[in-house]
C-alpha cells in the first residue's frame, strides 16, 4: 500500500491526537511523546509499504490504516501500556471533531436504503478471500426491523495485529465501535461475541434509537 494518498492523509489528521494523549492519559513527558511520535511516523510508513492494495470497492481499508496508525505508537513506546489503558488512548485519539462530524454524517443515513445497499455489497465483496488484510462480513437483517447485525468472520485488524505481535490489543481497537455508534446518533451498538476474545465471529449490531 503506498503511504501517499489516505494513509499521510490519516496520520495529519490524527498523530496530533495521538501525540497528546500519549501524556494526557498514558503518563508520559513531554519529550519522551515527542519521541515515540517521531519513531511511530517511520514505524506507521513502514508497517503501510507492507501492505497490499485494497480494492477500490473495499470500505475497509480506513480500518487497517488505522490500525496501522495504533500499532505504530504502540510499537514506539519505552513500556507497553495495559489493555485498559490502550482502550482509553485510542478512543480519545480518535473521537476528535472531525471523526464525530464523520460519525454524525453516517448517522444522518443509518438504516436508509443507501446504507443498505452500501452493507449488502461489503458482504458480497468478500475482500478477505483475496486480502488477508480485509474484512469478510454478513449481512443479517434483525427480523422485527429493529436494526441489522454485520457479522464477521475475517478480520484484517487480527491478522495484522498479530503479525506485529500486538495481537492482545485488539480489544482496544475493537472498543472503538461503542463510541462510533453514539456519536453518530441513530443507533445503539451490541455485542455478543468478538474473534479476539475466541469467539466464532465478530458480530456488529446496530439497534435503532426509540
Amino acid at each position: 500500500m503506498k503511504y501517499a494518498g489516505m494513509p499521510a492523509g490519516m496520520w495529519v489528521l490524527f498523530s496530533g491526537s495521538f501525540k497528546k494523549h500519549l501524556t494526557t492519559i498514558l503518563g508520559f513527558d513531554i519529550k519522551t511523546a515527542d519521541r515515540i511520535t517521531m519513531k511511530a511516523k517511520a514505524k506507521y510508513k513502514k508497517i503501510i509499504g507492507k501492505l497490499p492494495e485494497f480494492e477500490p470497492e473495499d470500505r475497509f481499508k480506513m480500518n487497517i490504516v488505522n490500525c496501522a496508525m495504533l500499532s505504530a505508537f504502540i510499537l514506539s513506546m519505552p513500556e507497553k501500556p495495559t489493555v485498559e489503558k490502550m482502550t482509553e488512548y485510542y478512543r480519545e485519539s480518535m473521537m476528535i471533531r472531525p471523526m464525530k462530524l464523520f460519525c454524525r454524517m453516517g448517522g444522518k443515513i443509518k438504516f436508509s436504503d443507501e446504507d443498505i445497499k452500501g452493507m449488502k455489497e461489503t458482504a458480497a465483496l468478500r475482500a478477505a478471500d483475496r486480502n488477508p488484510f480485509s474484512w469478510n462480513m454478513e449481512f443479517l437483517p434483525y427480523e422485527d426491523g429493529s436494526g441489522y447485525e454485520a457479522r464477521f468472520t475475517a478480520c484484517g485488524i487480527c491478522t495484522l495485529m498479530k503479525k506485529l505481535r500486538l495481537y492482545e490489543y485488539v480489544p482496544a481497537m475493537c472498543a472503538l465501535d461503542y463510541a462510533m455508534s453514539k456519536a453518530g446518533g441513530a443507533s445503539d451498538f451490541v455485542r455478543e461475541y468478538t474473534l479476539a476474545s475466541g469467539g466464532p465471529y465478530c458480530d456488529c449490531g446496530y439497534k435503532k434509537k426509540g
